[in-house]
């Protein structure tokens, strides 16, 4: 699905933050990381495809740095703005670009929430996101288990109607990931084509090996 249409994210962006399924899904996905990794006072963290920072602004006074990062200018302006509004001082953006990647790190945890289902080429993404970790550093991945492409009313911008957890586990050993875990994070009941539906999502967690 590499030619998908792009959603509108930067419209979206004003009103992002008042879907309360949405914050329902960050918080329970929040909850599910800092219970299998430990956030200490000299972290680097990559939140990948930040939004408007749900997942991870609110860790902000428990770690050492925060970088969001997303391709969506207007993302990046409402999680400034509350960078602003709050006085955070250890909070920084990166746009990505065509031109600009993810930004070098290194960094000792990355966590991303309902970003993968829109990139077309998952693995690559995991090469990346691997690259730019420290030895020793924690990856946690939060998305939707299959869904048939009934989970979102509208599926503009969608590459993926969910993962299976064992190809996203098979994804993250070819990229050089180890102990890897998976568990669900959240569940959502929600109005479909067909009828109403439960759907779950996943989060994973793995690590990269420390250097020898």
């Amino acid at each position: 699905m590499a030619d998908t249409p792009k959603r509108d994210f930067n419209r979206a962006a004003l009103t992002w933050d008042a879907n309360p399924g949405r914050m329902k899904m960050a918080a329970d996905i929040g909850t599910a990381i800092t219970a299998r990794v430990e956030l200490t006072p000299t972290m680097r963290v990559l939140d990948f495809g930040c939004g408007t920072g749900l997942l991870s602004l609110g860790w902000a006074d428990r770690i050492g740095s925060l970088t969001g990062a997303d391709t969506s200018t207007g993302m990046l302006s409402e999680f400034n703005a509350k960078v602003r509004q709050h006085d955070i001082d250890n909070a920084t953006t990166h746009l990505i670009g065509d031109a600009t990647g993810l930004p070098a790190g290194p960094y000792d945890l990355v966590v991303s929430s309902m970003t993968l289902h829109h990139i077309a080429d998952v693995p690559a993404l995991l090469h990346q996101l691997h690259a730019v970790l420290a030895p020793g550093g924690r990856i946690a991945l939060a998305d939707l288990d299959p869904d048939e492409g009934l989970f979102h009313s509208d599926n503009t911008g969608v590459c993926h109607f969910g993962f299976a957890r064992e190809q996203m586990r098979q994804w993250l050993m070819e990229a050089g990931f180890t102990s890897i875990e998976d568990c669900t994070a959240s569940q959502m009941n929600r109005k479909t084509s067909v009828g109403e539906r439960v759907f779950t999502l996943f989060l994973v967690v793995a690590e990269k090996p420390a250097s020898k």
